[in-house]
């Protein structure tokens, strides 16, 4: 029987087939933990009784033989309870639109739909991991991420020296293209002055410092972003106490270039100089980025 000491920090990796499940799992083993892909779930405590050497990241999907819904949900409300599994939760989203292209690309028959079209088999399976993408710690959409970027995100999450740290996001988006999926706080910034409508200032985004000074020179401007630093650094302390590994706040404009991104910047920058471990993320400006190197 372990004692307290021999506690392992325990990660349970899984998504829809097609999400990066894979490339998450190579991530880890190469961050120093043991990963195992498919055991049946069955297994599980009984693997822990081993000893705890490493951090142990696991990896299901629906191909695993003994897979269900319900049983993953026991299995993680079975770990949580355990003194010597220090337990998170990583679940790989993607949109299903995004899904199917892959599909499509790879030729490859989808697990849940072997002999239908993978649009079937998407959909059952979205529905399948609805449950648990719910019950999730940290939860990274890779729908816009290209390896690299996956990779980073799992490191700034998983690297060893921050496995016991609150993980923070902070995006910037346009309205336009709607809500990022799977963000906990989320801000409008449609009412401060508009770099938009300044000749000098649309074609540069918020990351320039002539359009972050505009933006902060609106007389709201400090108002609101004092209080969304007040509320956040109040709310971090209590989401790490409740054991969540990783916040997301957004910030929302309209075109999603100018003043959400200001705002995003400055705030990843004020939360980073109070030690927190941060990344940050401009959704259109890097689906932008994308769209250029897709033409050169």
């Amino acid at each position: 029987m372990r004692t307290e000491t021999a506690k392992t920090n325990l990660v349970l990796v899984t998504g829809p087939s097609g999400a990066g499940r894979s490339t998450a799992i190579n991530v880890l083993e190469d961050l120093g933990f043991e990963t195992i892909d498919n055991l049946p779930l069955r297994l599980i405590p009984r693997l822990l009784e081993g000893p705890a050497e490493r951090p142990l990241a696991l990896g299901f999907d629906v191909r695993n033989r003994d897979f269900s819904t319900n049983g993953f949900l026991a299995l993680i409300e079975e770990l949580g309870t355990r003194p010597d599994a220090g337990l998170s939760v990583l679940y790989l989203d993607c949109r299903a639109e995004v899904l199917l292209r892959r599909f499509s690309e790879t030729r490859r028959r989808h697990p849940l739909a072997p002999a239908e079209s993978p649009e079937a088999g998407v959909a059952r399976e979205l529905n399948l991991l609805a449950a648990i993408r719910d019950r999730a710690d940290t939860l990274i959409d890779t729908s816009d991420l290209n390896v690299h970027e996956l990779r980073a995100e799992i490191e700034r999450g998983f690297a060893a020296d921050r496995l016991d740290r609150l993980a923070v996001s902070v995006q910037s988006f346009s309205y336009k293209r709607g809500l990022p999926p799977s963000i906990d706080m989320v801000f409008d910034c449609r009412f401060l002055a508009n770099p938009y409508w300044q000749p000098h200032l649309r074609g540069l985004d918020g990351r320039d410092p002539a359009v972050a000074d505009y933006v902060a020179g609106d007389p709201r401007f400090a108002g609101f972003f004092d209080r969304v630093l007040d509320l956040t650094r109040l709310l971090l302390p209590a989401y790490a106490e409740e054991g969540k590994a990783h916040l997301s706040i957004a910030f929302g404009c309209t075109g999603g270039q100018h003043r959400s991104v200001a705002v995003s910047e400055r705030l990843a920058k004020a939360l980073a100089e109070d030690g927190q471990q941060v990344s940050i993320r401009h959704r259109e400006l890097l689906g932008r980025a994308i769209a250029d190197e897709s033409r050169v």
